[in-house]
């Protein structure tokens, strides 16, 4: 009859629905997102025309 209750009380102690605190990871910012793919673009679409322009051996 002892292991009941301690079953019980373990499962209750146990769920997420009862944690608290934790450590907050910060989601990354849709702004610098945005801008490394920004960035990403120009820097592929200017090697693309360097590539172009260069004259084969």
């Amino acid at each position: 009859m002892l292991k009941s209750p301690f079953i019980i009380l373990l499962a209750v102690v146990a769920s997420p629905a009862y944690a608290s605190g934790g450590i907050q990871v910060p989601e990354p910012s849709n702004l610098a997102l945005f801008g490394l793919g920004l960035t990403g673009l120009i820097v592929g679409r200017l090697m693309a025309k360097r590539r172009k322009n260069t004259p084969d051996d």
